[in-house]
């Protein structure tokens, strides 16, 4: 649903301690909070669980509310550092970097990115915890961000021992108990 920015409702404050307590307390990971045509914002509690880096078509710009985010991501050259964004900083990250947050279940992120053009696809990829080759890669067109596009290619990722077998070394990547 798209928010018409002329209504007057869309110029109220954002509550952020009501929105991390109703994540907290009903155990949901995220809660949009507007989506126009040009920009989606929503605010996401613990990312404990992630392993796989993201490529995104859009920018984001992400605020730790709360706690400290470690941003892993990879290089060009495909070596992966972390960018540490402690409580009360943030970053921009520039489109299609391969990204992945990592934050703490108490711990939550304010993000804002450029809303989905049409055709622009999300990918997921994943490598291999012990030799860092390439594992498995999951891609989505995002024309609804409700449809959690992250869950679906968990979901995929390692409900496939297949996907999680590295061909390099043999190691198999071992599935949360939940995500």
């Amino acid at each position: 649903m798209l928010i018409n920015p002329f209504d007057m409702a869309f110029m109220e404050g954002i509550d952020f301690e009501a929105v991390m307590r109703d994540l907290t307390q009903s155990g949901r990971r995220t809660q949009q909070l507007w989506i126009t045509e040009d920009s989606l914002a929503f605010i996401a509690r613990g990312r404990e669980y992630r392993s796989e880096f993201h490529l995104n078509p859009s920018y984001e710009i992400q605020y730790s509310l709360k706690g400290t985010l470690n941003l892993h991501y990879r290089t060009p050259e495909g070596v992966e550092k972390v960018a540490v964004v402690p409580e009360g900083q943030g970053l921009f990250q520039p489109p299609m970097m391969p990204h992945s947050p990592r934050f703490g279940p108490d711990c939550f992120q304010f993000v804002i990115e450029r809303a989905r053009r049409p055709g622009d696809i999300d990918t997921f990829h994943w490598y291999c915890q012990s030799c860092d080759a390439f594992l498995h890669q999951e891609t989505f067109i995002v024309d609804d961000y409700k449809m959690d596009p992250v869950s679906r290619a968990y979901d995929n990722f390692y409900g496939s021992l297949a996907a999680r077998t590295c061909s390099a070394c043999g190691t198999v990547m071992p599935a949360p108990e939940t995500y």
